[in-house]
C-alpha cells in the first residue's frame, strides 16, 4: 500500500504545529488512521520534526503509548 495517507498526515501536522492544541488533536486522528508500520514511520519522523520545535514534544507521548 501506498504512503498515502502517512504523507497527508506529515502535511497536517507541519500545517499546525504552529498550535500546540492544534497539533495534539491531529496527532490524535493520526493515530486512528494509520497503519502500524505508518505509525512507526510517524514517530520517527516525529523525534527529528520536533528537535526544531521543543513546545510540540509533549505530544509525542501520544505516540509512544
Amino acid at each position: 500500500m501506498s504512503k498515502v495517507m502517512y504523507d497527508y498526515t506529515k502535511s497536517v501536522l507541519e500545517r499546525v504545529s504552529f498550535d500546540p492544541l492544534l497539533f495534539c488533536k491531529e496527532l490524535e486522528k493520526a493515530i486512528k488512521a494509520l497503519l502500524p508500520y505508518e505509525m512507526e514511520l510517524l514517530r520517527e519522523w516525529l523525534l527529528t520534526f520536533t528537535i526544531e520545535k521543543p513546545e510540540l514534544k509533549q505530544y509525542l507521548i501520544i505516540v509512544n503509548s
